[in-house]
């Protein structure tokens, strides 16, 4: 798969080495995860989005069971289907396309869940708007945890440490310690390079 800015470039010619032949693709899955030759997420959400709701269909009976209790049910949602769709979505950058069409989902589950309510007015039972299933489901939405992923995964490229011990002899030099240097360079030694980052108007 080569990836071009123009959707049609190159894309009818194949890879040829000796007597071999390798078909240029437009996408394939790797690691589980859906990669597409115009580097869009599309593709991704589409196919998270798809196995996320075989999963909602093969546990829906359980998500609207007299038997169960709601928080069980939220349970089986954010462990085997939540798990499903999120997968990889520390590496998403999303839109609010994307984001339109995983509340959609999202509520769909909740609305399985909490199921109907009984009008008091004409006594007919309605769906929950989106305001009332959020106010019933109390843990974070799923654009909350996808973000909270993320922020999580850029902390730990940053600030983490490895685990284990070093191996003898003298350390090799860290990006980090790039980083350090070059603001000693210009004179701005000691300040939170961190910090300094996130200010894009510095």
């Amino acid at each position: 798969m080569v990836m071009y800015r123009d959707r049609n470039a190159g894309r009818s010619h194949n890879i040829k080495t000796d007597n071999s032949a390798f078909e240029r693709l437009g996408k394939f899955k790797y690691l589980g995860t859906t990669l597409a030759d115009r580097n869009s997420i599309k593709e991704e959400i589409k196919s998270r989005l798809k196995s996320g709701n075989a999963c909602y269909h093969s546990v829906q009976n359980l998500l609207s069971s007299s038997w169960l209790s709601k928080n069980i049910m939220i349970k089986i949602y954010r462990t085997i289907i939540l798990s499903v769709v999120l997968y990889g979505c520390e590496t998403w950058s999303l839109t609010l396309r994307v984001e339109r069409r995983l509340k959609v989902f999202e509520n769909m589950v909740l609305r399985r869940i909490f199921g109907p309510e009984r009008d008091e007015v004409t006594g007919e039972w309605r769906k929950l708007h989106n305001e009332e299933l959020n106010d019933l489901y109390c843990s974070s939405n799923m654009v909350r945890v996808i973000t909270s992923r993320m922020v999580r995964g850029l902390n730990g490229v940053l600030v983490g440490k490895p685990e284990g011990k070093r191996l003898l002899g003298r350390p090799r030099r860290k990006w980090e310690d790039n980083i350090k240097m070059d603001l000693q360079d210009v004179g701005m030694w000691g300040l939170d390079w961190i910090d300094l980052a996130q200010d894009r108007y510095s």
